[in-house]
C-alpha cells in the first residue's frame, strides 16, 4: 500500500514489483493487489493486458475505515464509542468535539 500511496499515480503490477525492497515473485504480487482490491482499499483499471493499481484513500482515510468497520462489527455501538471517547486525551477531545461541531482545525 504504501509503494502505490508514494507513488502518486496508478503503478502496474510489474512497477509495484520493482519498487518493493523484497524480492517476490510477480505472481505474489498479484496475488497481493488482487486481494486488497476484492477488499476495496485499491482501484484498478485495465491497461493494455495488465492492470493499473490506485489506492481508494490516503492513510488517514483507511485508518478511518478501519476504524469505521469495527465499529459496525459491534452490536453495542454505543459502549465501543464511549469507552474510545473515555480514553482520549484532552487535546484529542476538543479536536473531535471541534470536528463534530464543524469548527476548522
Amino acid at each position: 500500500m504504501a509503494v502505490l500511496q508514494r507513488a502518486g499515480r496508478p503503478l502496474s503490477t510489474a512497477e509495484v514489483q520493482g519498487l518493493l525492497a523484497d524480492e517476490l515473485a510477480y505472481s505474489t504480487v498479484v496475488t497481493i493487489l488482487t486481494r486488497m482490491h476484492d477488499k476495496g482499499l485499491l482501484v484498478r483499471a485495465k491497461a493494455g493486458r495488465a492492470f493499473r493499481y490506485a489506492p481508494v484513500s490516503d492513510e488517514p482515510g483507511l485508518v478511518a475505515r478501519r476504524m469505521h468497520q469495527a465499529l459496525q462489527e459491534r452490536p453495542d455501538r454505543h459502549m465501543v464509542l464511549a469507552r474510545f471517547v473515555d480514553t482520549l486525551s484532552d487535546q484529542d477531545e476538543r479536536l473531535l468535539r471541534d470536528l463534530l461541531e464543524g469548527r476548522p482545525e
